[in-house]
């Protein structure tokens, strides 16, 4: 049986996986663990004490990154909102993690194994569950599909070349209320014609990020 883990060490390893999140993001996944440490506010001996190795640590952030999101997903659902609003509220707590920059700045380091699959199903079931309530509810479009949400977040969490415009993320949650809008039946009573360009099926969003994140074309 595994021993629990101290709070202070909890604590510890969670502030590494944010501070390497970060990290990665700015600076690629070969970046110094040094840096990783201090910006965690802990020495790199703890670091290697949770993490043995970069590639430990790497694979750390995914899993991390993907528990987080799921838990955003089954915290919309549990809150008792319009399914819209469950659905909103996801998708700015995702557009905070900013998955979409965390993931594709460790492409080619992870490889998609069991694990990870399995963690991955496990996310992607409960948003699939707010898209499917919404839907049902007469308050998304039909003609939305599994990947049109994550990978819409996913877009919005890309940073703005250079870091040089200091209201980037209160832009990327305004362009979301824009992306949103355009999920409604009123959007696509107004467009009149179908969505153009490929419907990202749950079978699809799989492939497609089994090559963001393990590289492979």
């Amino acid at each position: 049986m595994r021993t629990p883990m101290r709070a202070d060490a909890r604590r510890n390893r969670e502030l590494i996986l944010k501070a390497a999140g970060a990290v990665f993001v700015g600076e690629g996944p070969d970046a110094p663990l040094e840096e990783v440490a201090r910006r965690a506010g802990v020495g790199i001996a703890t670091l290697y004490r949770n993490f043995a190795s970069r590639e430990a640590l790497i694979r750390g952030v995914a899993g991390a990154t993907l528990t987080e999101l799921r838990g955003a997903a089954e915290e919309a659902l549990a809150g008792g909102e319009e399914p819209f609003e469950a659905l909103r509220r996801f998708a700015h707590a995702a557009l905070r993690l900013r998955i979409g920059a965390v993931l594709p700045a460790l492409s080619g380091r992870i490889r998609i194994d069991e694990e990870l699959a399995e963690l991955r199903a496990r996310t992607m079931r409960p948003v699939q569950e707010l898209i499917v309530r919404a839907q049902q509810a007469g308050q998304v479009r039909d003609d939305i599909v599994f990947g049109d949400v994550p990978f819409m977040v996913m877009r919005l969490t890309l940073l703005l070349p250079g870091g040089m415009v200091p209201e980037d993320e209160a832009l990327a949650h305004r362009h979301l209320e824009l992306y949103l809008d355009g999920l409604r039946p009123e959007a696509a009573r107004a467009r009149g014609t179908a969505l153009p360009g490929p419907a990202v099926t749950v079978a699809h969003f799989v492939h497609a990020t089994d090559r963001i994140v393990g590289g492979n074309p």
